[in-house]
């Protein structure tokens, strides 16, 4: 087979590529080693930014997040017993962020992809990505014991933090940052309404960090700060609720609205990125490149960042005849990436307890989280960060 850009990895980011590059009328395949239904099964984020929004509007697939979707206009903080609302929308000018949950945008994608009858291969074994540092990449794969071959002009690796795109780099070409925080969230999704319908809730305590956030308004998602080895048999529900409450203000805590789970995870946490982003004709996006804490609720929207950088790129390549993108997109990529990595790294370092935070520690984190509720320049930058950046093309 023969097709111009050929990505690896069907997740939201390889998804939103594909869809981007048919709208421009740019042929492209997608490549998948799961199948369908194990990628829209998988539980994600669900904190959208307006670029994000606006980028699958462009897409073609925003109806249903502009019809389905909750705006945030805030969000809460939680610490030393009270809570204290940062106004969002008026901090930065009117800017928002819309609870969508990222199996609904998935799920909108592929929808899309198939309606309109793009080539997608799901359950592709033994994928490997070729001559990438030549003109004529090669991406081959097995898939009903036979092998198949599909040359391109270009390769994007959308496949994640354990594709084969970034492990098929040489170790000397490539530079990973890492940090492995000392702590995981233990994520609990249940068909009950949010405790809170307008905003976030970020929650700081002694017994570790708690989150409350939604999907719809009827599907909530909550985590609380467990410890990196601990077990999900050992939480039962009942278990999670009465911790989650303990970390939230009282008032909160008494109108929770609590049920069964039905699903119940633990995830660690990391920050990691890779650079570059561009090995001659493979290009890097999302979760291959790049890992943030998901304190900030930036993956998903990092991701689409990525995506919007490099279908730019492509798109300036055959409709301009113009390379400047492809030339510049690892760094204006990787500029984004760091902003969103300071930030996660900085709120989760705010938020969560660390070994050392006991006592002494944990009154500084108070003092700062006081000083950020009281301060509109702090409050502002906080805003700002968390609705999300301007794309910056300026480095073409």
């Amino acid at each position: 087979m023969r097709t111009q850009v050929a990505i690896i990895g069907a997740g939201p980011s390889g998804l939103l590529l594909g869809q981007l590059l048919y709208k421009a009328g740019i042929d492209n395949i997608i490549i998948e080693r799961q199948s369908g239904d194990y990628v829209l099964g998988r539980i994600r984020a669900g904190i959208l930014e307006q670029i994000t929004v606006d980028l699958l509007a462009e897409a073609g697939v925003g109806e249903r997040v502009k019809a389905e979707g909750t705006v945030h206009h805030s969000i809460e903080l939680v610490f030393a017993g009270n809570r204290h609302a940062i106004d969002v929308h008026g901090l930065t000018g009117g800017k928002v962020v819309t609870a969508y949950g990222q199996t609904e945008v998935t799920r909108d994608l592929m929808d899309a992809r198939r309606a309109a009858g793009l080539p997608t291969v799901y359950s592709a074994a033994n994928v490997t990505v070729n001559d990438y540092d030549t003109d004529h990449p090669v991406v081959r794969y097995e898939k009903d014991g036979q092998t198949h071959e599909v040359t391109c002009d270009f390769i994007a690796g959308c496949d994640g933090f354990h594709g084969v795109c970034r492990a098929s780099v040489p170790k000397s070409a490539i530079t990973e940052y890492e940090k492995v925080y000392p702590f995981g969230w233990l994520g609990v999704l249940a068909d009950v309404p949010p405790v809170s319908t307008h905003a976030i809730v970020y929650a700081n305590s002694e017994r570790g960090f708690g989150l409350c956030s939604m999907r719809s308004l009827t599907r909530s998602r909550y985590y609380v700060q467990c410890p990196i080895d601990d077990k999900v048999e050992a939480w039962s529900d009942d278990r999670f609720w009465d911790e989650l409450r303990r970390r939230l203000d009282p008032e909160m805590a008494e109108r929770m609205v609590t049920g069964p789970s039905i699903e119940k995870s633990i995830a660690p946490l990391r920050s990691f990125v890779a650079e570059p982003m561009r090995f001659g004709r493979l290009f890097l996006a999302g979760d291959a490149a790049h890992i943030v804490p998901p304190t900030g609720a930036k993956g998903l929207n990092l991701a689409a960042s990525d995506v919007k950088y490099l279908s730019s790129a492509f798109i300036d390549h055959y409709l301009d005849k113009s390379n400047a993108g492809i030339d510049n997109y690892s760094q204006q990529a990787l500029a984004r990436v760091w902003r969103a990595e300071r930030f996660s790294w900085w709120l989760t370092s705010l938020m969560h307890q660390f070994p050392d935070t006991a006592g002494f520690g944990q009154k500084v984190q108070e003092a700062e989280l006081d000083y950020l509720v009281n301060s509109e320049a702090l409050s502002r930058s906080l805003a700002e960060n968390y609705v999300g950046l301007p794309l910056d093309f300026g480095r073409r």
